[in-house]
């Protein structure tokens, strides 16, 4: 997945807890640990990014259809209402 984050952003160093031997696994299959894991963060980011708009688009769609359906029957509670 594409990452759409700027090569120019500012960096900082970090401290994550990671297994050590999953790191040194992992230095052995790249020298540049750092940009895969940005890259990796990068794409769990943007994942998670449309996850949150796909549940907002649905919360969305629900609730016109609810508004929809209230103003075709009135709510269920009218019946009930002492106002």
């Amino acid at each position: 997945m594409k990452s759409m984050q700027s090569n120019q952003a500012r960096k900082r160093p970090v401290n994550l807890t990671l297994n050590e031997e999953l790191v040194t696994q992992a230095k052995g299959m790249t020298n540049n640990l750092s940009g895969v894991v940005e890259q990796l963060l990068a794409d769990y980011v943007m994942k998670q990014n449309n996850v949150r708009q796909e549940k907002a688009h649905h919360a969305e769609v629900a609730a016109k259809a609810w508004n929809s359906f209230n103003e075709r029957s009135g709510s269920f509670a009218d019946e009930h209402s002492t106002l």
